[in-house]
This record gives structure tokens, sequence and C-alpha cells, in this order.
């Protein structure tokens, strides 16, 4: 998920952004051979994300920059513990530290979020996913912080996995559910990966009876999710079941206590905090 080829244009339009025509301040005041080193700082507890993106940021910039990492993605991180450290032109650091820290501190505020999750539901089978409800343009970093957090990613995009959302239900009301997930699996290729969302008990019911690869509870309260496994445990299906919608760290666990073998969560990428870095100068 880091490939460059992804990754470079990511980081290219977020330096554009910010620096423009170029950096006024910093060529106004700062002698241009001016040589420094700096440090990057957690100010509060975190997950690290993004440190091998951060120093693209600064790559990109200057390619005789010296960047030392002390620290690995997926690493819980201290307040006030340094993750890497630089060397380098002043102007330089000066011109990439913004868009490094806000790539850095947005990463790893979604890892340290997924990671909460995560250890919210330890000791069941159930896997945290995210959603499609990214920031645009940042999906790719986005969906790589969450699996540093020890999350899934669920489908990319609309591009790789079969969703059929309330709304296709509702374009389609006249055909049976049954007939649609089987029209999606004749349309699309043979591994493809296929969901169904439903919203009742009733729907389950008839969801469990198409050829799906997972069935999504949308917005179910805990003891109808309960209700849904024990139908699935009736029958014998194998169907995957799948919870979403009203997921919190205060509920997760009992969503995921239910049997349910996945739950995902928008909040991971739309409703995280931010961790707090900085760039320290130090020489």
């Amino acid at each position: 998920m880091l490939n460059p080829e992804l990754i470079d244009p990511i980081i290219r339009a977020a330096l554009r952004e910010d620096i423009g025509r170029k950096d006024i301040t910093t060529s106004a005041v700062i002698p241009k051979n001016l040589a420094i080193k700096a440090d990057i700082e957690f100010k509060e507890r975190g997950v690290l994300c993004g440190l091998d993106i951060t120093e693209q940021v600064f790559r990109i910039v200057d390619s005789n920059l010296r960047f030392l990492p002390v620290a690995k993605d997926g690493e819980p991180i201290e307040a006030g513990r340094e993750v890497a450290y630089m060397e380098g032109l002043a102007a330089s650091i000066l011109v990439g530290e913004r868009t490094a820290l806000n790539l850095l501190s947005h990463l790893s505020g979604i890892a340290t979020k997924t990671r909460e999750y995560v250890d919210k539901v330890k000791g069941t089978q159930v896997r945290i996913l995210d959603t499609r409800k990214t920031t645009p343009g940042l999906r790719v970093l986005e969906k790589y912080a969450v699996k540093t957090g020890g999350g899934q990613n669920h489908r990319l995009g609309l591009y790789d996995q079969v969703l059929i959302k309330d709304n296709h239900l509702r374009i389609l009301r006249k055909e049976a559910l049954i007939d649609i997930v089987a029209l999606a699996r004749r349309s699309v290729q043979k591994k493809t990966v296929i969901g169904v969302e439903v919203i009742n008990i009733m729907e389950a019911a008839e969801a469990l009876k198409s050829k799906a690869d997972y069935i999504l509870l949308d917005n179910m309260p805990v003891e109808e999710v309960r209700e849904c496994v024990a139908l699935r445990k009736s029958i014998g299906s194998k169907i995957e079941f799948e919870v979403s919608g009203g997921v919190t760290l205060d509920n997760v666990q009992p969503y995921a206590q239910t049997g349910v073998e996945r739950i995902s969560v928008g909040a991971l990428t739309h409703s995280f905090k931010a961790t707090d870095v900085s760039l320290n100068i130090v020489g």
C-alpha cells in the first residue's frame, strides 16, 4: 500500500498546496546554506503510522536530507518520545515540516483509534474493518493506517467488491433479494467477494438463502444481531455476518460477543483525533 506510484502523487499534491510558488518566509530570512539538526517527537501517546511517508516528504523536498527513523509503524509510542532524527539544510526541513507532520499526525490518529477498537474485541473472532468513509484523495493512506493499527481493510472502492446496499435494493424493490445476489454473481468475475446489506431479521433470513459471501447487518441492535446469528446456526449457513452502523467503543464489545465475524467502523477514518506530533530544532 506504500507503492511510490500511489503515494508520491499524494505527497506532491500536498506540498504544492502548502508551498505554492515558494515559502516566502523561509526564503526571506533563512540563509540558503545553513544546516541544522531536528527531531520529530510524539507529544502524546499513540500508535505510530506514516514514518516512511514522512521520510518521503522530506526526500521529495530535498534528496540530500538525512533522515533516521528510530521507531516503526505500528509501534505504541509514549508522550515525549522521538521517532526520527534528521539533518540537512534548514530551508528544506522548514519547507517540508508542515506537510510531513500533517500526514504523520493524521495517520497515527487513525492507527491509534483502530488499535482501541481492536483491543476492545480481543478474545472474540471479530475482525475490525474500515469503510469507504475516508478523506477524498487519502484513501490508500488511511486504509494503510487502519492496517497499521491492527484492523483490516474492507473494499478499497466500488471496483474490487460487490456490496448490494439499501439504495440498490430500493431501486430493484420488485426483485427478490436472492435473485439480485444471483444476478451479481453471474455478472462479476468468479472470485469476486459479494456482500448484501439487510436491516432486519426477515431480510437476513432471505439473504442467508443466497450465494453472498457475507451479510451486512445495518444498524441493528445487539439483541437482533444475536437473533440473526442464532438463525444462521439453526440452518447451518456458513455466510459471514458483518455489523455496521452505530458502532462505538462503548458497544463494540457486546456486538463482538454475539458471534458475528466482522464489524466495520466508519469512525476509524472520519471521527478520529489526530495525534499531536512536533518537529524540534535540536542543533
